[in-house]
Formats: C-alpha cells, sequence, structure tokens
C-alpha cells in the first residue's frame, strides 16, 4: 500500500479546517453585510414588542428609592434658588427672607415635589411613548452599524465558538478520512 495514503487523514483535516474558515470568512464578507437590515428590523421588532417595555421603565423611575437618590440635587437647585437667584431675580424679597424661611419654604417645596414627581413622570413617559418607536430606533441603529464593527464586535463576543467551529470541521474531517483510509486498507 503507498505510504502516501497514511496522509488522508491529516488532509482532510486540513481541509475542514479550511472549509469552515472560508465559510465564516463568507458569513462575515457577504452574508451578514447583506442580511444586516433584515436582521436590524427583527431586533428592531424584538425590542419594540417586549425587550423594552414603557411600564418597566415608569416602574423603575417612580420607584421610591430611585426618587430618594434624586431629591438631593433637586434640593441643592431649590436651596440655590432661594438663597441666590430669587433674590436677583426680586430684590424686595430677599429682604424680608432669612435662613430660617428659606429653610421652610425648601421643606414646603420638596414635600410637594416627592408627591407630585410619580404622577408627574408617569404623566410625561405615558406622552413620550406615543413619541418613541423603540422598533424603528433600534432597526436604524443596527442597520448603520459598519459591517466592519459588527465583524469585530461578533468575533470578540464569540471568539471560543468561531475557533471550536473550525475544530469541530477539521476533526469532523480528519474522522472522514480515517474512514476512507480504513476502507482503501480492508478494499486493498
Amino acid at each position: 500500500m503507498n505510504p502516501w495514503l497514511y496522509l488522508i487523514p491529516i488532509i482532510s483535516a486540513i481541509l475542514g479546517w479550511s472549509l469552515n474558515w472560508v465559510a465564516i470568512q463568507l458569513f462575515f464578507k457577504k452574508l451578514l453585510p447583506s442580511k444586516q437590515p433584515a436582521i436590524a428590523a427583527k431586533i428592531g421588532s424584538a425590542a419594540g414588542s417586549g425587550l423594552f417595555s414603557f411600564a418597566d421603565l415608569e416602574a423603575q423611575v417612580t420607584d421610591g428609592e430611585a426618587l430618594k437618590k434624586i431629591m438631593p440635587i433637586i434640593e441643592s437647585h431649590i436651596d440655590e434658588f432661594l438663597r441666590h437667584k430669587l433674590g436677583k431675580a426680586m430684590p424686595v424679597i430677599s429682604m424680608f427672607i432669612g435662613d430660617k424661611t428659606i429653610n421652610q419654604l425648601k421643606g414646603v417645596f420638596m414635600k410637594e415635589l416627592e408627591e407630585i414627581f410619580p404622577s408627574t413622570i408617569k404623566t410625561y413617559l405615558a406622552n413620550l411613548q406615543g413619541d418613541i418607536d423603540f422598533k424603528k430606533i433600534v432597526t436604524e441603529k443596527i442597520a448603520s452599524i459598519p459591517s466592519a464593527t459588527l465583524e469585530t464586535e461578533i468575533k470578540k463576543a464569540i471568539p471560543t465558538e468561531l475557533r471550536l467551529f473550525k475544530i469541530y470541521g477539521a476533526m469532523g474531517c480528519f474522522l472522514i478520512g480515517l474512514v476512507q483510509l480504513i476502507f482503501i486498507m480492508i478494499v486493498s
């Protein structure tokens, strides 16, 4: 038997690895760019129909803990307004307002804001929901990503899987080559 025949499994493995490498290149250079608009539309549709919900956003934004986090910022702005801006806008009032009055006013404003913020935010989000089309936004964003960037990001996200795809191709073809070699040995 010809000793070159023993190279059949090795050559088959190299061919299997190479074919899968070519398949990956074709996917990223031909298929992905040509199907990117359709992929973007599918992802946009998924985003618009369930991945994002205004109800979830509303629940998180109007949550008591979320509001507590922004109240110190708002209180600081109210304090700045009462101590400085109000006096500049209405100099006569600044003559009658001292620290005690400013603190009392600030307390009243903060209490009122804590009461009106949840309903105001809900109303704002309800209006916003009618104005924003997440399906369209996501579809346009994904469709506008350059193919090279998309390829790079996918390769970063699944490097192991891409490597395994080539290895499995090599292993599968190696086994096919081994079966061919065994068959040739049996027939000879």
